[in-house]
Protein backbone atom coordinates (compact mmCIF):
# COMPACT_ATOMS: atom_id res chain seq x y z
CA UNK A 1 0.00 0.00 0.00
CA UNK A 2 1.64 3.20 -0.72
CA UNK A 3 1.42 6.15 1.46
CA UNK A 4 -1.46 8.42 0.39
CA UNK A 5 -0.99 12.78 1.31
CA UNK A 6 -4.49 14.15 2.12
CA UNK A 7 -5.04 17.65 1.38
CA UNK A 8 -6.50 19.67 4.29
CA UNK A 9 -9.73 20.90 2.64
CA UNK A 10 -10.57 22.93 6.18
CA UNK A 11 -7.35 24.55 5.65
CA UNK A 12 -7.90 25.83 2.22
CA UNK A 13 -11.23 26.83 2.93
CA UNK A 14 -10.42 29.52 5.30
CA UNK A 15 -7.48 30.31 3.46
CA UNK A 16 -10.08 31.10 0.79
CA UNK A 17 -12.51 33.11 3.36
CA UNK A 18 -14.79 30.35 3.53
CA UNK A 19 -15.48 28.75 7.35
CA UNK A 20 -15.66 25.20 5.95
CA UNK A 21 -14.94 23.09 3.03
CA UNK A 22 -17.18 22.11 1.01
CA UNK A 23 -17.68 18.34 0.11
CA UNK A 24 -15.69 16.54 -2.28
CA UNK A 25 -18.20 14.55 -4.44
CA UNK A 26 -16.45 11.40 -5.71
CA UNK A 27 -17.24 9.89 -9.22
CA UNK A 28 -20.20 7.14 -8.44
CA UNK A 29 -19.13 3.93 -7.08
CA UNK A 30 -16.10 5.52 -5.21
CA UNK A 31 -14.76 3.63 -2.62
CA UNK A 32 -14.67 5.15 0.95
CA UNK A 33 -12.06 8.48 0.60
CA UNK A 34 -9.41 6.54 2.78
CA UNK A 35 -9.69 3.62 0.45
CA UNK A 36 -10.19 5.64 -2.93
CA UNK A 37 -7.06 7.69 -2.36
CA UNK A 38 -5.19 4.52 -1.18
CA UNK A 39 -6.67 2.90 -4.78
CA UNK A 40 -6.72 5.72 -7.27
CA UNK A 41 -3.88 6.48 -9.68
CA UNK A 42 -4.85 9.51 -10.83
CA UNK A 43 -4.77 8.23 -14.51
CA UNK A 44 -7.66 10.27 -15.74
CA UNK A 45 -9.48 7.66 -17.48
CA UNK A 46 -12.35 7.63 -15.46
CA UNK A 47 -12.88 11.67 -16.54
CA UNK A 48 -12.41 10.65 -20.26
CA UNK A 49 -14.74 8.10 -20.18
CA UNK A 50 -17.79 10.27 -19.18
CA UNK A 51 -20.14 10.95 -21.54
CA UNK A 52 -22.18 13.69 -19.75
CA UNK A 53 -18.66 15.44 -19.09
CA UNK A 54 -19.06 16.02 -15.76
CA UNK A 55 -16.08 14.68 -13.96
CA UNK A 56 -12.97 16.70 -13.37
CA UNK A 57 -9.75 16.69 -11.95
CA UNK A 58 -9.42 17.99 -8.72
CA UNK A 59 -7.52 18.33 -5.65
CA UNK A 60 -4.53 16.13 -5.68
CA UNK A 61 -5.26 14.87 -9.05
CA UNK A 62 -8.10 12.83 -8.14
CA UNK A 63 -11.28 13.13 -9.39
CA UNK A 64 -14.45 14.70 -8.46
CA UNK A 65 -17.87 15.09 -9.83
CA UNK A 66 -18.78 18.54 -10.38
CA UNK A 67 -22.79 18.71 -10.41
CA UNK A 68 -21.98 22.49 -11.68
CA UNK A 69 -21.31 21.05 -14.75
CA UNK A 70 -24.76 19.19 -15.19
CA UNK A 71 -26.28 15.90 -14.50
CA UNK A 72 -24.38 12.25 -13.75
CA UNK A 73 -26.69 9.70 -15.27
CA UNK A 74 -24.78 7.16 -13.96
CA UNK A 75 -24.08 5.17 -16.90
CA UNK A 76 -21.15 3.51 -15.38
CA UNK A 77 -18.48 4.23 -17.70
CA UNK A 78 -16.11 5.90 -15.40
CA UNK A 79 -16.53 2.63 -13.30
CA UNK A 80 -15.78 0.57 -16.40
CA UNK A 81 -12.89 2.65 -16.98
CA UNK A 82 -11.53 2.18 -13.41
CA UNK A 83 -8.36 -0.42 -13.79
CA UNK A 84 -7.29 0.43 -10.24
CA UNK A 85 -10.92 -0.11 -8.99
CA UNK A 86 -11.04 2.57 -6.91
CA UNK A 87 -15.10 2.95 -8.25
CA UNK A 88 -16.33 -0.29 -7.56
CA UNK A 89 -20.18 -0.81 -8.63
CA UNK A 90 -20.69 -3.61 -6.25
CA UNK A 91 -24.23 -5.55 -6.91
CA UNK A 92 -26.70 -3.43 -5.39
CA UNK A 93 -25.07 -0.41 -4.03
CA UNK A 94 -26.15 2.70 -5.04
CA UNK A 95 -23.25 5.09 -6.94
CA UNK A 96 -23.25 7.39 -3.61
CA UNK A 97 -25.32 9.16 -0.44
CA UNK A 98 -25.67 12.71 -2.18
CA UNK A 99 -28.96 14.22 -2.20
CA UNK A 100 -30.22 17.79 -3.23
CA UNK A 101 -30.63 20.37 -0.54
CA UNK A 102 -32.09 23.84 -1.19
CA UNK A 103 -30.73 26.93 0.87
CA UNK A 104 -31.72 30.06 1.79
CA UNK A 105 -31.04 31.91 -1.46
CA UNK A 106 -33.54 30.10 -3.14
CA UNK A 107 -35.13 32.41 -5.35
CA UNK A 108 -39.05 30.97 -4.89
CA UNK A 109 -38.10 31.19 -0.90
CA UNK A 110 -37.18 34.51 -1.26
CA UNK A 111 -40.70 35.45 -2.87
CA UNK A 112 -39.68 35.39 -6.61
CA UNK A 113 -41.19 32.90 -9.06
CA UNK A 114 -38.58 30.08 -10.06
CA UNK A 115 -39.27 26.44 -11.08
CA UNK A 116 -35.58 25.85 -13.03
CA UNK A 117 -34.64 22.87 -10.50
CA UNK A 118 -38.38 20.93 -11.11
CA UNK A 119 -38.15 21.42 -14.55
CA UNK A 120 -34.52 19.86 -15.01
CA UNK A 121 -34.77 16.95 -12.36
CA UNK A 122 -35.12 13.38 -14.26
CA UNK A 123 -36.53 12.09 -11.21
CA UNK A 124 -39.66 14.47 -10.45
CA UNK A 125 -38.19 14.70 -6.99
CA UNK A 126 -38.53 18.21 -6.40
CA UNK A 127 -41.82 19.65 -6.24
CA UNK A 128 -43.71 22.64 -4.88
CA UNK A 129 -45.12 23.39 -1.90
CA UNK A 130 -48.20 25.69 -2.43
CA UNK A 131 -48.28 28.35 0.40
CA UNK A 132 -49.64 32.20 0.46
CA UNK A 133 -47.19 33.76 -2.31
CA UNK A 134 -45.03 31.85 -4.13
CA UNK A 135 -44.49 27.93 -3.87
CA UNK A 136 -41.29 26.58 -2.50
CA UNK A 137 -39.25 23.68 -3.59
CA UNK A 138 -39.31 20.56 -1.36
CA UNK A 139 -37.04 17.45 -1.93
CA UNK A 140 -38.81 14.02 -1.99
CA UNK A 141 -35.89 12.46 -0.16
CA UNK A 142 -37.13 8.84 -1.23
CA UNK A 143 -36.72 9.91 -5.51
CA UNK A 144 -33.56 12.46 -4.89
CA UNK A 145 -30.66 10.20 -6.68
CA UNK A 146 -28.32 13.37 -6.41
CA UNK A 147 -27.43 13.47 -9.84
CA UNK A 148 -27.07 17.14 -9.84
CA UNK A 149 -29.30 17.83 -12.94
CA UNK A 150 -30.64 21.01 -10.44
CA UNK A 151 -27.40 22.12 -9.68
CA UNK A 152 -26.34 24.06 -12.59
CA UNK A 153 -29.05 25.22 -13.59
CA UNK A 154 -30.23 27.20 -10.49
CA UNK A 155 -30.16 31.05 -10.99
CA UNK A 156 -28.36 31.74 -7.13
CA UNK A 157 -26.55 28.63 -6.96
CA UNK A 158 -28.86 27.93 -3.67
CA UNK A 159 -28.70 24.03 -4.34
CA UNK A 160 -26.31 21.44 -3.38
CA UNK A 161 -25.72 18.19 -3.54
CA UNK A 162 -25.40 17.16 0.86
CA UNK A 163 -24.84 14.00 2.38
CA UNK A 164 -28.07 12.10 2.47
CA UNK A 165 -28.34 11.45 6.02
CA UNK A 166 -27.74 15.91 6.90
CA UNK A 167 -30.55 16.34 4.41
CA UNK A 168 -32.91 13.21 6.20
CA UNK A 169 -32.22 15.16 9.04
CA UNK A 170 -33.37 18.65 7.91
CA UNK A 171 -31.17 22.06 6.82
Amino acid sequence: MSATVTPDLVRRALLRGRVRADPIHRPPWALAEVEFLDACTGCRACIERCPEQVLVRGAGGYPEFDPKRGECTFCGECADACTARALDRAVGQPPWHWMASVGADCLARNGVVCVSCRDHCPEQAIGFRPVVGVATPQIDNARCTGCGACVGVCPTAAIELRDAAACEAGP
